[in-house]
């Protein structure tokens, strides 16, 4: 139950984050199966962000960002293409992640089109 409280206060962080940065934030938690949920769909300009946000109290165990693995990425992928598929209107798009740890300070790395 705490990861997902602080899977959720960095989701909320980010999307601020991403607002403050320009970004207008389309949906949030796109869930496609079991397997693949999208944290959050964003227009950057005319391009769409597909965000997988990643949270740690603290950066002791490692950088958030070693989270995305490339099971967690084809997962990704597979939700980006079904979503596409139900909104032809998109034409650019990308993959990006956001890494929050919270303590000692909060801290974001966003890293575009991974």
């Amino acid at each position: 139950m705490i990861n997902k409280a602080v899977g959720k206060s960095g989701e909320e962080i980010a999307k601020k984050y991403l607002e403050r940065e320009g970004y207008k934030i389309l949906e949030t938690n796109k869930r496609f199966s079991r397997f693949c949920e999208i944290d959050i769909i964003a227009l950057d300009k005319k391009t769409l962000v597909f965000c997988e946000v990643k949270t740690r109290r603290t950066d002791v165990c490692g950088s958030p960002l070693e989270a995305i693995t490339k099971t967690k990425y084809t997962n990704i992928k597979k939700g980006i293409f079904l979503y596409l598929q139900e909104n032809p209107q998109y034409k650019n798009f990308r993959i990006d992640a956001v890494a929050i740890t919270l303590k000692p300070n909060v801290t974001i790395k966003h890293l575009k089109n991974i």
